[in-house]
């Protein structure tokens, strides 16, 4: 199927890129299409060697997801069985069906279950050619009137396979959360050469839709990922290293190539994404667009916001890198979300009937100044490369109709706790909202404990800075939002304890982060 995306790297027309989007179109309905159905007969090897897993809970149902190893099913289309069961043994099966796993869409499965109960586990597991998957545990949502005492999530992000060992994953999996928050950078799409190459891709840099498949694939292998994906739904967004490495609209961060060239590999790319992750029918791409950007809601508890601050921002400024900033940065015109995303989040956080708002964001929002040569400089790949954006932002956070919005932040592969401001440059302006950001599963290597007196010395609304890898534990109720992080000491070698480097707490009613 992916023949046409050696086109990357020639001449692309206009008409081309057009023609092949239609195309891809056309090749994705026909995934509906049963055609010659592999499952049917007795299969010699167990096709399930990706694990499963289940995301996007609602009150009622859920997504399973699994992705059959072609070379077991021979190529065909398969039809897949399935059960979700009230216990673990399955001896009460509440639902069942069958799914295709068309060929067209790497033999994936998205199974979006119905007519379960609110706020509670389940088990399900998958059956193909007389194999069976693994027992995996999921959990619905809470009925949307409904008021929770206690949500509990956590939120991770950055994987670099080749800097190391997944073991915060299984740490992670004994937590006992509600969800799991994916915020980008499930895989990497090239050597990245910031920290040493603890274990190897299994090629080079990725371009084609069989080399993002195989790329995905070498991740879903690893069985303390596995281990995760196994215990509870996911939210999942992407950031820029599924496509490529600070990409921004239709813009590659290789200015040699064109924007429709960017194209026809983020298509590649938004397929095997979808392929690979536990997502609705709605996030289905259509070539290189793909909706990403939704809303959960959790009782009136907690609603997360899932925002996509890659697929229709404006290229960096100032010619991107950090840098002091150009006047391209205050630009108006410029966007991180673009205005459709930026009016949905609107109306959404003013539409919310939650105790708290949980922005699930991409790349950090609070200001984070660094100096260099005796000037201040900033990341033009983050909010600070947006300050109008920014501004826009702050103001709707700001809002007295918008209740508790704290915003959780992947990407930075450190540790940051903030407090979002009005004016960074005015240390007393008014607080509108609190920014939890969580460091790296492996990107950049081991890490460190580094001194925090500089970070905070140029950013007085940080309240916590920490260089080592993890993730971040949230505790949700009426009265407080509780982030704990969950720190490993290292991940070039496997086996990492498990250790808390530090607790913090939004209290109800109070904007910004309280200790």
């Amino acid at each position: 199927m992916d023949h046409w995306y050696h086109l990357y790297g020639g001449s692309v027309s206009r008409r081309d890129f057009f023609r092949v989007g239609r195309d891809l179109a056309g090749l994705i309905a026909l995934a509906s299409l049963p055609g010659d159905v592999a499952a049917e007969r007795r299969l010699a090897a167990n096709p399930f060697a990706l694990g499963v897993a289940s995301g996007d809970p609602l009150p009622d149902g859920v997504v399973l997801w699994t992705r059959l190893d072609p070379s077991a099913v021979g190529g065909a289309a398969a039809r897949v069985q399935w059960e979700v069961a009230a216990d673990e043994g399955f001896k009460r099966i509440v639902r069942r069906g069958s799914s295709l796993a068309p060929a067209e869409l790497g033999h994936s499965v998205h199974a979006e279950v119905d007519g379960l109960e609110p706020g509670r586990d389940y088990w399900y597991r998958f059956m193909a050619g007389g194999q069976a998957s693994a027992v995996a545990r999921t959990r619905t949502a809470p009925a949307l009137g409904s008021s929770p005492d206690r949500f509990r999530f956590a939120f991770i992000s950055c994987q670099n396979y080749e800097h190391g060992y997944f073991t915060a994953f299984r740490h992670l999996a004994a937590e006992d959360v509600d969800v799991i928050v994916h915020l980008g950078d499930y895989i990497y799409e090239k050597r990245f050469l910031s920290a040493p190459t603890v274990r190897e891709h299994e090629a080079g840099e990725v371009f084609t839709l069989d080399q993002y498949r195989a790329r995905y694939g070498l991740y879903r292998a690893d069985a303390d990922l596995q281990a995760a994906h196994a215990v509870c739904p996911w939210i999942v967004t992407n950031d820029d290293h599924e496509v490529a490495n600070n990409w921004a609209g239709a813009f590659a961060a290789d200015t040699t190539v064109s924007s429709d060239q960017f194209l026809l590999r983020r298509a590649a790319a938004y397929q095997a994404y979808y392929e690979f992750m536990p997502l609705r029918r709605t996030s289905l791409p259509h070539g290189p667009w793909m909706q990403i950007y939704r809303r959960l809601a959790f009782g009136r508890l907690l609603r997360f916001h899932v925002l996509d601050t890659r697929q229709f921002r404006s290229d960096q400024a100032c010619g991107d890198g950090s840098k002091p900033r150009c006047p391209e940065v205050f630009d108006p015109a410029r966007t991180m979300m673009g205005a459709e995303q930026e009016r949905w989040l609107a109306d959404g956080l003013h539409g919310s009937d939650a105790r708290w708002n949980v922005v699930a964001n991409q790349v950090m929002i609070a200001q984070t100044k660094r100096m260099a040569g005796g000037e201040a400089i900033f990341s033009m790949d983050k909010w600070d490369g947006y300050v109008a954006a920014r501004n826009r932002l702050t103001a709707l956070l700001a809002d007295p109709k918008v209740v508790n919005p704290v915003v959780i932040t992947g990407d930075i592969h450190t540790n940051w706790v903030a407090d979002l401001k009005a004016d960074y440059d005015d240390p007393s302006s008014a607080t509108v909202g609190a920014e939890f950001v969580g460091t790296s599963m492996t990107s950049g290597g081991d890490g460190n404990d580094a001194d925090t007196s500089r970070v905070q010395g140029l950013n007085p609304h940080v309240k916590f800075f920490n260089a080592r890898r993890g993730y971040v534990r949230v505790e949700v109720e009426p009265s407080r939002l509780t982030s704990t992080y969950r720190c490993v000491p290292y991940v070039t070698f496997p086996g990492a304890p498990i250790e808390t480097r530090g607790v913090f707490v939004v209290e109800d009613g109070t904007r910004g982060v309280q200790a």
